[in-house]
Order: structure tokens, then sequence, then C-alpha cells
């Protein structure tokens, strides 16, 4: 792979997590504070994205396996979504701002695996070249908080200052969207051939289920994911309620922290093994939100750091960790088919329910207060509110531990591509 390319694909790769991460972290504080939504419109919210986890697979196996260019692809939809980010920020109300996030999710959760086949397709050992391509994306996300917090868009008290985000993430869209015609070619591999709608949702691999732990695995994944939809949805706005300055560039250090894991890995992996690897994500799940819970800007401040800070052991402990097992128990036929399957049931299936499931939650404990200027002042009594992700995942990790039965050693073969299917967020 030549040096130019290489710029191009980590401008790339930069951009479309920059997009993301301009908008996605603050979206819920946005929701609640600028649009006065309730806790169930921003988790409705945030189930765009799951819907669009689940559309995505059928935008790439019928239309950029078979027809046209990956790029060109990548192109048209980050013009689109540039033009349908600029009609969110323009809503004034939930009912408008909802289908035009839907729609933009659509348009944008393709690109996440778009990107990876552009880079993938250049490369001749993705192994050794891939991840130095990737951590300009997580780097992105990170630059993305930076700039919010910089230019003071998260700051306490700031009306209607963080649907600047929106505008931002727009422009950046519109950027990438011509950029990418000049990425280079990708055309379609399956051009001519005929593509089942199992094929396309990974449900060849099915069969990974009659293998008993695989299937303890695949369930937790699907329910280890509602604590995530807690974080994703309403750990921007507790920050801010609990006086905390910088939200979004504080946030971003669980980014770095994803990075420093991710490197990691292969050091705990084979002095670990799999099953202790998916047990301690599950547990600094857990963690995080007891952190949260007595959290504060006090002297507990560390409580707080702390729980974003762990981000990388609960991403990449799990989620990683569970893409190398898949991988190694699917076999070569079925490798790409199983990574589609767990992906479209985590950030799908498991999502979709986190996501409705907090914004009720959230409500319940809400507590509205009238200040001394006859505004209203919504805050909410977080401690029990976190107690509920934090409990659900201390019983998957323990009905994990009891069931999880693999005998299997596995290890980290040499040349593993590693993918992720999803930020962390991390996002």
């Amino acid at each position: 792979m030549t040096t130019a390319i290489r710029i191009k694909l980590s401008t790339m790769m930069f951009l479309e997590f920059f997009i993301w991460g301009a908008w996605f972290v603050t979206m819920g504080t946005y929701l609640l504070k600028d649009l006065k939504t309730s806790g169930l419109e921003v988790g409705t919210a945030f189930t765009s994205q799951s819907i669009g986890a689940i559309i995505a697979p059928f935008i790439i196996g019928l239309i950029a396996d078979k027809f046209f260019s990956a790029q060109k692809i990548l192109g048209i939809l980050h013009l689109s979504g540039g033009i349908m980010l600029w009609i969110v920020s323009s809503a004034n109300n939930f009912a408008a701002f909802y289908p035009a996030i839907l729609v933009y999710m659509i348009l944008y959760m393709p690109t996440l695996a778009l990107v990876n086949s552009i880079s993938f397709r250049q490369m001749q050992n993705p192994a050794k070249e891939f991840p130095v391509i990737r951590v300009l994306g997580t780097i992105g996300w990170i630059v993305a908080g930076f700039t919010i917090s910089w230019l003071n868009w998260d700051k306490q008290g700031g009306e209607a200052a963080l649907v600047n985000t929106f505008k931002m993430a727009s422009i950046a869209s519109i950027i990438l969207g011509i950029f990418s015609f000049s990425l280079p070619a990708t055309p379609p591999l399956k051009k001519g051939k005929k593509t089942s709608i199992g094929e396309i949702l990974g449900l060849e691999s099915i069969g990974l289920l009659k293998n008993r732990s695989y299937l303890v695995f695949f369930l937790a994944s699907i329910a280890i994911c509602i604590p995530l939809a807690f974080y994703y949805s309403f750990a921007n706005s507790f920050f801010q309620e609990k006086g905390m300055n910088n939200t979004t560039v504080t946030q971003s250090l669980g980014q770095v922290s994803e990075i420093l894991f991710m490197v990691l890995i292969p050091f705990f992996f084979v002095r670990l093994g799999v099953k202790k690897m998916l047990a301690l994500g599950m547990l600094a799940w857990g963690l995080r939100y007891l952190f949260f819970a007595y959290g504060d800007t006090g002297n507990n401040y560390w409580m707080l750091i702390a729980g974003i800070v762990i981000h990388g052991v609960c991403y990449d402990f799990f989620f990683v960790t569970g893409q190398i097992y898949t991988d190694n128990l699917a076999g070569e036929r079925f490798k790409s088919s199983a990574q589609g399957f767990i992906t479209l049931a985590t950030y799908g299936v498991g999502m979709l329910m986190g996501f409705y499931i907090s914004g009720p939650i959230v409500d319940h404990w809400k507590i509205s207060t009238v200040l001394a200027n006859g505004k209203a002042a919504l805050s909410h009594n977080w401690q029990p509110i976190w107690f509920i992700p934090g409990g659900i995942a201390v019983v998957v990790l323990l009905l994990f531990l009891l069931f999880f039965r693999d005998k299997n050693h596995i290890e980290l073969k040499p040349g593993l591509d590693i993918e992720e299917p999803s930020p962390e967020v991390q996002i």
C-alpha cells in the first residue's frame, strides 16, 4: 500500500468517526435541555442507531456487493447524510427531529462497513496495516469531543449551543462525501451473483448456536447491550447535571482507554483466556455504574473519571474478545457471516431493547423544580437509575459464569483481523 493511499484511508477513517462523535455523545443532553423532551423520547431517538444497524446489511449486501463501487456509495451516503444532519439541526420539536435522525442513521450505519471494506481491499496484510488506519477513527471521535468542549457548546446553561454539533457534523459529512470519490476504486465483488437474505443477515452461521457455550455467549451479548444503551443515551446529561465541566472532552477519555486496552488485548488474552476476558468485560460494566451511582464532583469525582476510563475494559474485553471467539469458532466458511450475525444481534436487537427500556426508567426518577426566576429546572435522582443497568450487568455476568462451559482452548492467532462493529462508543 502506497503512502498516498494510506493517507487517504486514514483521512477517511478520521472523518467517518469525527462525524459520529460530533453529535452522538451530546444528543441526549440536547434533547432534554434544548428540545425539552422526555427520557422516553431520548431513548427512542437513540433507537435510530439500532434500526440503522438492522437495515445496513441490506444496503451493503444488495447494493455495495453487487452493483456499485464501495467508494461511490460511501460518497453518496455521506452527501445525503450531510443534508439530513442540517435538517436535523433545524428541527424545533421531537416530532420533526426523530424522522430526520432516523433517516440519517439509516444512511450512516452502512458506511461503517463500507470504510472497512475499502480499507481491507487495499491491504496486503490487514492484521498489520488496518489497526494503524483504524486508530485514526478513534482519534477523530476524540477530536470531535475536544472541539465541542473547546467551543463551549457543552457548557452548562448554554442555550441552544448543542445544535451546532449537528451543523458541524453536517459540514464534515459533506466534506467526506466529496472526498470519497477520490478514494481507491473498490468495485463490487459479487456482481452478477445471487445473494440470499440469510447470507445478507449472517443467518448462515446460525448453526453456531447449537454449541451451548456459544449460545450462552450470544444471549449474554444481547443482554449486556442493555446497560450499554443507558451509557450512550444519558451519560452526558448525567455528567452535566452533576456539575462536571467540559463533559464531552472528559468523556473522550473513554476512547483513549479503548485505544490502550485494544493494544493490550493480545497480552491479556494469552494469560486469561476467553471466559475470563468476557467475564471481566461484563464485570467492568457493573463497576462503571457503581462508580456513577456514588460519584460526584466533590470528593468522589475520581469515581466519575474511573467510570469513564474503564470504558476500554467494558468494550474491548467483551466485544472485541467476543469477535475473536466468534471468529475462531465459526471457521473459514462462516467467518464473515458469523461476525455479521453477532453485530446484528448486539447493535441491532440488544441495544434496541436497551434504548427503549432506559427512557422510561430515567423519566421515573425525574425531578422538576422551579427556580427563583420562575423557570423550571429538570434534574434526576441518578443513583437508582444507575443501579438498574449495573444490576443487569451483574446478573448477566453471574448467569454467564454459571452456564458458559467452553473447554476449547482458543488462541489469538497471528494475523487475526479484529474489526469493530461500532464504537463507543466507542464509542
